[in-house]
Formats: structure tokens, sequence, C-alpha cells
């Protein structure tokens, strides 16, 4: 199984602290050494950085520690290989452009057996299960919508109809951006954190490394993290339901009537 991490916000914010944490999970504090990756959105545009080195030891992820990108939607992953062998084409996140827009996904789970006859523009690249899925999710989409994506609430209703036979086949947790909101999928573990004024100091679990985020932030800035396992341990964080889909818009979940 693998872990992830993703950030939704209402203004671009840099993901430096979390990913801090989420790293140490990558061979150090925790089994992940597959090798990792991230992508920020900035604008329409996006930059992405992976690497089949443990994340706890990747000369990449100190780089990208130390580079404080600002985005409005951010993806991490770090693998424990199960489908697919250790090599960049199975490194996650991946990308696609469907509608004008880059889409970012990330999956954490098994899906044994998984093995479609994948119809459509959109063909794995690698042998991993996880990007079979997200083939399989964008082609479905862009065959329905040929011309443009659907508005949100009926995007999330169809994610929650394509997704629900692929995770028959096993584990199904997952991230998937366009760069305008990020949607969170659990199957069996997930959480978020909100955090919004008034900020509090937050402190990590796998490092001894805390930040006071009342001297980082503005009064109207709002921060969505959403993680495998909370990342700190003196915030609250709020556990998805399983088989729940959440998206988030402006560093919060979205309210649909």
């Amino acid at each position: 199984m693998c872990q992830l991490l993703g950030m939704n916000c209402n203004v671009p914010t840099d993901i430096c602290f979390s990913f801090e944490g989420f790293c140490e999970r990558g061979g150090n504090t925790d089994r992940h050494q597959d090798g990792w990756g991230i992508a920020f959105f900035e604008g329409k545009a996006y930059r992405s950085f992976i690497d089949t080195k443990p994340s706890s030891e990747s000369p990449v992820a100190q780089m990208v520690k130390n580079y404080p990108i600002k985005s409005l939607n951010t993806i991490a992953h770090i693998r424990q290989a199960t489908i697919g062998a250790v090599e960049l084409s199975n490194t996650q996140p991946y990308q696609r452009e469907a509608w004008g827009l880059n889409w970012i996904f990330a999956h954490n789970g098994d899906l044994w057996n998984y093995n479609p006859i994948i119809k459509g523009k959109f063909q794995p690249v690698g042998t991993s299960d996880s990007e079979r899925a997200f083939c399989t999710i964008m082609n479905t989409l862009a065959a329905k919508y040929p011309d443009c994506p659907p508005p949100l609430k009926q995007l999330y209703k169809e994610l929650e109809e394509i997704c629900a036979p692929i995770a028959e086949y096993g584990t199904l947790n997952f991230l998937l951006s366009n760069g305008q909101l990020l949607f969170a999928r659990c199957s069996t573990l997930l959480y978020y954190v909100i955090r919004q004024a008034p900020f509090n100091e937050a402190h990590l679990i796998d490092k001894d490394m805390s930040v006071d985020f009342t001297h980082l932030t503005g009064d109207n800035d709002r921060v969505a993290v959403i993680a495998t396992q909370p990342l700190t341990n003196n915030e609250a964080w709020t556990k998805f339901e399983k088989h729940q889909l959440i998206a988030f818009k402006d560093g919060q979940p979205v309210e649909f009537d």
C-alpha cells in the first residue's frame, strides 16, 4: 500500500511543512521505499517531480522541501510497489490532458486482476493497476463528454459511478485534480484537516518539527490537507467514511444540494 498527500487552498500556498513529514514515511518512519512523486498546479500549467529512490533519501525530494512552490492544488505520492516494477513509468502522480486542462491522479491501494480493455485516447504508459484505473476514469468521462467537462455536481456523480465497479477489484483510495479543485476518494483510509483562522502551531508526527501558521498566513487564508494518515499530532483530523468521495475547492469540502 502507498501513501497519499494532497493540498487544496483558496490562495496559493506552499506544502513544505506537510511534505517534510510526509517524506519521512518513504523509507524512514514507514516502509514505502519504491519511489515518490509530487505535482503542483500553477494556473493551468503544472510542474512535477518523480524519483524511484525512497523519498526520505531522495535528493530530488530534498530540493522540493527547500523550494516553496505556491499552488492552489498539490498532489503527492509515496510508493510501496505491489503491481508493476519499480521504475519511473510506474511512479505517481500521473498526468493526462482533457478539455484543455491537466488532470493529475495518484492512487493508494491494490486492484488485483484489474485488466480492463482500455478504449479511448488515454492509454497506460507503465504497468501499474493505478494507471489503468486513471485511464479508465478519463476515457469514460471523455466518451460521455467529448467537448467539455460536466459541471462540478455532475462530475462528482460521474466519478462516484465510474469508481464503484473499479473499487470491486480491491482498494481505490485516490486524489484527482484538474487545477480548479481536488477530488479525494476513500476506500479504506484517508483523513483531512482544514487550516484556517484562528491559526495555531502544528507539530509533525514523523519529524520533530513545528510551525506556527499565525506568522505565515493571512486572516482569510484557508488550506485543506488530505493524507492517508494524519501528519500532525495536535490538529483535529477528520477521517473519511469508507467509499466516500469529497470534492475540495477553496480549501474546504464542497457541499452539494
